[in-house]
């Protein structure tokens, strides 16, 4: 089997604040082999962008890398980000040129004093020598030739005179497009998309999906897509992990997770899908509880509270570990593996 592109190795990022200490991210493992699309999943604060930001070595203060391993593929041999100065010349030649990030919100990303154009110009200029080792620099005319190209590839329409656009003249899906065509203009290995159709109409999120899922295909890139909506993932996905207050509750193929769910978790997850071959005004399901407060976070499973499958004295005193459950399939229940427990 190919070697993965990136391989996620019992991943902790705590938050230490006066309050006292979120594990935002607590034993993360999972990897990513190229060409394939690997889609984390989860309810709102359960740890998957703060997983990308660690992936990306930019978790804001007071939050920090506790233990673990990112070993992202680099040439022959595996380079272990963790151990890379947030700030220094090796992590600053992967992010961006071989690792790339879509943000949720391109408005924010973009420097709004800048054209649109000119940043991606920046970013080619300042990464050419990863994908362009020898001849001359790169000219700021060739530059700009190869931006309108990028925007022609992501579907901008007049792309010669939207590459001097700043980013609030743009629509909501020229400013995703615009986006993407920054991510990939120095050919990264590996994408990162969190939640990047989550600010756009359901039409304009259609086109931005087909456009991924063309440019994949066409590149062989690999892509962390990171989303709350679980019809996304079923699109997009080939492999799935499923996150709940910092953990992994099940990860498989996207066949196996969608068609046979082991943890209650996901089972609930996807009970809470809306259907259109439900009968009129039937409430939709939905997951009891809440999540817990990070400070708050219960003894045991983190789940149990909300489990309509917990056990007691057992689920509620121990923490399961992600065990086998199926073929390439993990999950972190009791219900599968009694005797299998870690240290909270």
């Amino acid at each position: 089997m190919t070697a993965p592109v990136l391989r996620v190795k019992d991943l902790r990022v705590h938050f230490f604040l006066d309050e006292g200490l979120v594990r935002a991210v607590d034993g993360v493992s999972f990897d990513v082999r190229p060409g394939q699309v690997v889609g984390i999943v989860g309810e709102s604060g359960c740890g998957k962008s703060v997983t990308m930001k660690a992936i990306l070595q930019i978790v804001e203060p007071p939050g920090r890398i506790v233990g673990g391993q990112i070993l992202f593929q680099k040439d022959s041999a595996p380079v272990d980000l963790t151990r890379l100065s947030p700030k220094g010349a090796e992590l600053r030649a992967i992010r961006g040129a071989e690792i790339a990030l879509i943000p949720q919100e391109p408005m924010a990303a973009f420097s709004p004093v800048h054209s649109v154009g000119e940043q991606i110009i920046e970013a080619l200029r300042l990464h050419e020598r990863q994908w362009r080792p020898s001849g001359p620099r790169l000219s700021r005319t060739e530059a700009r030739s190869m931006t309108v190209d990028l925007f022609r590839s992501v579907g901008i329409s007049m792309p010669d005179a939207r590459v001097d656009a700043y980013s609030w003249q743009l629509s909501g899906g020229l400013r995703q497009r615009a986006m993407i065509a920054m991510a990939l203009s120095c050919r990264p290995r590996l994408l990162i998309a969190d939640e990047p159709t989550t600010a756009i109409d359901v039409t304009t999120q259609a086109q931005i999906l087909n456009l991924l899922r063309d440019l994949q295909r066409r590149h062989g890139t690999a892509i962390v897509f990171i989303t709350h909506d679980l019809g996304v993932i079923a699109q997009m996905a080939h492999y799935v992990v499923v996150m709940y207050l910092g953990r992994v509750m099940e990860q498989g193929p996207v066949e196996q997770i969608f068609h046979a769910p082991k943890h209650p978790y996901t089972r609930a997850l996807l009970k809470s899908i809306p259907s259109v071959n439900v009968a009129p005004r039937t409430l939709l399901p939905t997951i009891a509880g809440s999540i817990p407060h990070p400070l708050g976070r219960p003894r045991g499973c983190p789940f149990h509270p909300r489990c309509p499958d917990a056990m007691p004295g057992v689920c509620s005193e121990r923490v399961p570990a992600l065990g086998p459950v199926g073929p390439d399939q993990l999950a972190s229940c009791f219900l599968y593996h009694q005797d299998e427990a870690i240290e909270p």
